[in-house]
């Protein structure tokens, strides 16, 4: 599987997990450490912050790869089937097949919290890690949550539905995602991160609250860990200044690893 020029961005690549799940992904050519994008929950590989991730390491001529989870995208499956477990295992699979060695993870709230998975199970591999909206253990968060009626759902429907502020209708949590969750948690185990990170969370995220991001920082111990708040930016975290300030602790992570 080849490298996607500008020109290519847009033709779909796909590449088969070891479990045999057909991700879709898309390759920009270059030096590493390897960008790695990892997208949000019902989210995918084609959003703004993708495109200004790639548009830069174009430039940059820095080697980037973005995939869709399953579920997710041009990628097999709904989404619905799938949780925490099953992501780690397609990103593992994907990254370990189309950006080996060192990598610099930047993961978008569930992204975020496979992220910050991967920083941990392999620290090694991880040259650096940047978090837009980073959501760990939100399954956990939900469940807190839970009215009697959700509790019932999901125990007798085995999912759950929550309106969304986005397009595609309601989004349905299964119980697959709830169980993996709880298999997967950031905050029930030491989280040591000896590579470079760069937190971003919006004062105004609804979804993620700035007091989680406050947690996470006092959670995670490393050398080079830093948490930026950003007034009045929401979960999205697309308008053009939080990109620039995604793409600078980006480029800040590259230039400390030259």
């Amino acid at each position: 599987m080849g490298y996607l020029s500008k020109e290519e961005w847009e033709l779909v690549m796909f590449h088969t997990t070891a479990a045999g799940r057909r991700l879709a992904c898309d390759l920009v050519e270059g030096k590493g450490p390897a960008v790695v994008f990892l997208h949000g929950f019902r989210s995918d590989r084609k959003g703004t912050k993708v495109a200004a991730l790639a548009d830069w390491c174009r430039a940059e001529g820095r080697a980037m790869l973005a995939f869709d989870l399953s579920g997710h995208g041009d990628s097999d499956g709904a989404v619905e089937d799938f949780g925490i477990s099953d992501w780690i295992e397609d990103a593992s699979d994907i990254i370990d097949a189309l950006a080996p060695g060192q990598h610099l993870l930047v993961g978008s709230s569930l992204g975020g919290w496979l992220s910050f998975l991967l920083a941990r199970a392999r620290p090694d591999r991880v040259a650096g890690l940047v978090t837009i909206a980073a959501a760990p253990d939100f399954t956990r968060r939900m469940e807190a949550g839970f009215s009697d009626a959700e509790r019932a759902d999901l125990a007798d429907k085995g999912f759950v539905t929550r309106p969304s502020d986005y397009e595609g209708g309601d989004y349905v949590f299964s119980r697959r995602l709830f169980d993996q969750g709880a298999r997967n948690l950031v905050f029930d185990e030491p989280l040591t991160l000896p590579m470079s990170v760069r937190m971003l969370q919006g004062t105004a995220d609804v979804d993620v609250p700035m007091s989680e991001a406050l947690r996470l920082l006092d959670h995670a111990t490393g050398p080079d860990i830093r948490l930026t708040l950003v007034r009045d930016a929401d979960h999205r975290f697309s308008a053009p200044p939080q990109l620039a300030l995604m793409l600078s602790a980006v480029a800040g992570i590259v230039g400390l690893e030259a």
